[in-house]
């Protein structure tokens, strides 16, 4: 430090009377074992949470919470053009829904911990501080800039065919003022910016990234800014000050941040700081459908970008996790394989697994994840899940389900009659109402696409005798005889040998028979097993919905059948 560097700093900052020492007493070392991470989400609040945001969070929670670490919420709000109202609370409780959980940080209504202020408006005097120290010790300087200088400079270097656009070398204007041209500056009132006076080799440098391995990277030789004129940091500089501070051991990002890594790591070392455990994600990717070519999730052209678009469709919250949790790792799919009745904290993640390319989105594969976890749900459970979606987003359904909630959960319960094989008829809790819409009056429609192997007449009076038989006191096995004795009786034969052998004197088999029934009483020729749907529908509406359908086979007049009620 010479003097005129001190009496810089004190020219530029008189109001800064601490120094960095000061600060550190206020955040001292973690009492961590040497195996712990310490690890944060720092977004923006933009009131918009990417895919990627969710990913990245759960990379960042896992790394955390499997070694017994810290994983803490640090609001980047410098940027107040980007901030959107309610967007720090939006970001906290959507993680929360996705079961991403912090020790410390800004959570709603206080901040936990105690390395805050966690929001990084309510640290610019820790920022000045240290921009104060980086200006006494020559690492950093102040330039007058304008606008219009800059874009003039750029203009010039593009004109010269210089390599780098930027400000640094020969461009830097300000970088060598005397104490004295400062000061003529300051006292026309000139605002400055302050930049970070960068003196590189011309090096490229390897670096170890937990996730790629050996990277080689360039030097840094830009004059980068560290305070802007209203004396706010630039992300750069804030974000390793509070990594610093917040004792972070593991900073675990897009890879987007890794043109930046050079100037971060010459802060860490002009402070002599130990340098964090960097790694950087690679991004979700998609196949355009126009290029056929892959490209990262885009929050303008892809509504799966959004986080908000899996909770309008009803994506379980816990199957977009299981998924990611697939993304992260790609063994964990054989890990839970192996581990049915386990959650996925109990995986053994790992970040050196995970994909240095970009992996591809798949949507079928999130669905047929999303039915397995449904199919581990009893209907109760399910029952409030896809009532608590309907509240939100099919208001309609909502107050159908929850009309007759005893009705509605031995619907959803017939999914789960076979234990052994639980049924996967929807992925999503918007599929529910279009699943089972036959159970309920309000939905329930029937177009004709009658099987023309039964005539019309003899079918409606089959459908007649069924209503004499048909009583909910009897259980399965008596259902099925009775069935068997019906079909015989009204000409049916009980198997597809028999009908094969005498196919002229059986109007077709149970099956047909059964499917006739079922057509009748649901609208569609699949469903769960018929005995469960009967009885769950009850007597009243079974043999309403036959006889409806009986008059309109012997009146047949339309192609199209109404609504039942």
């Amino acid at each position: 430090m010479t003097a005129d560097n001190n009496k810089l700093a004190e020219l530029l900052f008189p109001h800064i009377h601490d120094i960095p020492n000061d600060i550190e007493k206020r955040y001292p070392v973690r009492a961590l074992p040497d195996t712990a991470c310490v690890t944060r989400f720092a977004p923006s609040p933009t009131g918009f949470m990417h895919l990627g945001n969710l990913y990245s969070a759960l990379v960042n929670e896992r790394i955390a919470h499997t070694t017994d670490g810290i994983f803490y919420l640090r609001i980047e709000d410098t940027d107040k053009k980007r901030e959107v109202e309610g967007g720090r609370e939006y970001i906290i409780s959507c993680l929360a829904n996705y079961n991403v959980l912090f020790d410390e940080g800004f959570l709603l209504e206080k901040e936990i911990g105690s390395y805050g202020p966690y929001i990084q408006s309510k640290r610019v005097d820790i920022y000045q501080i240290y921009a104060k120290y980086l200006v006494s010790q020559g690492f950093a300087y102040p330039c007058f800039c304008t606008e219009e200088e800059l874009d003039y400079i750029r203009q010039e270097q593009e004109k010269q065919g210089t390599k780098f656009l930027g400000y640094f070398g020969k461009w830097a204007k300000h970088r060598n003022f005397s104490l004295v041209q400062v000061k003529d500056e300051l006292n026309k009132k000139r605002r400055f910016t302050l930049r970070f006076k960068a003196e590189p080799i011309g090096s490229i440098n390897k670096w170890m990234d937990d996730i790629r391995g050996e990277i080689s990277i360039t030097e840094n030789e830009h004059d980068f800014v560290l305070l802007k004129s209203d004396g706010v940091p630039t992300y750069h500089f804030a974000h390793v000050i509070d990594d610093h501070l917040m004792g972070t051991t593991h900073v675990i990002r897009g890879e987007e941040w890794l043109p930046s890594l050079p100037i971060h790591l010459q802060l860490f070392q002009a402070f002599d700081w130990k340098i964090p455990h960097y790694a950087h994600i690679s991004p979700i990717m998609k196949i355009d459908i126009e290029t056929h070519h892959k490209r990262k999730l885009s929050k303008r052209k892809d509504r799966e970008a959004a986080v908000m678009f899996f909770e309008e469709q009803g994506y379980p919250n816990i199957a977009v996790i299981e998924y990611l949790m697939s993304v992260m790792n790609s063994d964990f799919d054989e890990w839970r394989l192996r581990n049915q009745n386990s959650t996925y904290d109990d995986f053994p993640f790992n970040i050196k697994n995970m994909c240095v390319s970009g992996a591809i989105f798949d949507i079928k594969k999130l669905k047929a994840v999303s039915r397995n976890v449904i199919s581990k749900l009893d209907a109760n459970s399910v029952y409030q899940e896809v009532t608590h979606w309907a509240k939100t987003y099919d208001y309609d359904f909502y107050k159908i389900l929850t009309g007759d909630e005893d009705y509605s959960k031995r619907i959803l319960d017939i999914a789960y009659k076979n234990a052994e094989k639980p049924r996967k008829d929807f992925a999503l809790w918007s599929e529910v109402k279009s699943t089972y819409s036959y159970f309920f009056d309000e939905l329930f429609n029937i177009t004709l696409c009658y099987p023309e192997k039964i005539n019309r007449k003899v079918a409606a009076d089959i459908l007649r005798k069924y209503c004499d038989i048909f009583s909910t006191e009897d259980d399965a096995t008596v259902w099925f005889e009775k069935m068997k004795h019906f079909v015989q009786a009204t000409g049916f034969a009980l198997t597809k040998v028999e009908y094969d052998q005498s196919p002229d004197i059986f109007l077709g088999t149970i099956a047909d028979a059964i499917s006739l029934l079922r057509y009748a009483t649901t609208g569609q020729y699949t469903s769960p097993d018929m005995f469960y749907v009967l009885n769950t529908l009850g007597e009243h509406r079974v043999k309403r919905r036959c006889s409806y359908l009986a008059e309109f086979l012997e009146n047949f007049c339309s192609l199209t059948f109404g609504c039942i009620n």
